[in-house]
């Protein structure tokens, strides 16, 4: 007697092989179907990368000059931002630049400085109401360089962490000030400026 179960198999072999050959013939005489086979492979990488990697954005408004866009004559920077140290290793750093999500706006982003984080004591300005507060566990204060031209913590207070979406890394255009970004210092000294003026007023 003869066993003839493995001639299923070698005939779906067959036809397997005959399908893959069909589809090579088939995408290579159709440059349009080669190119959408190829997005659909790369596609799930894309945005893996631009979700827990790194991502490029332009930023608006005049609320991180002269960090951002000191120049309003000249098209809005656009910045290379790092969200790999955010939404993997929930790395916060004060000085560093961060985007996030408005708490007062659903779907708004904005870009400020990290001030302070949980546990810190930071003087505020106005109009926030308190002079001074604690930053409470799991959030941190955000201010714009240019501080009394910005929507930051001191109009809507201590922003929960997990808003924070990514961490600036460096201007890419305009070409003339690509690079890493100006230093932390910068935004140091404009908010003394900020506090003096606090403290004159009261």
């Amino acid at each position: 007697m003869h066993n003839n179960l493995g001639r299923p198999f070698r005939s779906a072999s067959q036809l397997l092989r005959n399908a893959r050959k069909s589809w090579r013939d088939l995408t290579t005489s159709t440059p349009a179907l080669r190119y959408a086979q190829s997005a659909a492979f790369w596609l799930p990488t894309a945005i893996v990368f631009t979700q827990v990697g790194y991502t490029v954005r332009a930023v608006a408004g005049t609320s991180m000059q002269p960090t951002l866009n000191p120049d309003l004559s000249r098209p809005r920077d656009v910045v290379l931002f790092d969200r790999w140290s955010i939404v993997v290793r929930r790395k916060y750093e004060r000085g560093d630049i961060v985007s996030f999500m408005s708490p007062q706006e659903y779907g708004k982003m904005l870009v400020k400085r990290i001030v302070a984080l949980p546990g810190d004591t930071v003087k505020t300005l106005p109009p926030y109401p308190e002079k001074e507060l604690v930053v409470p566990e799991g959030h941190a204060w955000l201010e714009g360089d240019a501080p009394f031209n910005s929507e930051d913590s001191n109009h809507f207070g201590p922003v929960p962490l997990a808003l924070v979406d990514a961490k600036l890394l460096r201007v890419i255009w305009p070409l003339d000030r690509a690079g890493v970004i100006a230093s932390r210092s910068v935004g140091t000294q404009t908010r003394r400026v900020a506090e003096a003026f606090r403290s004159w007023t009261t």
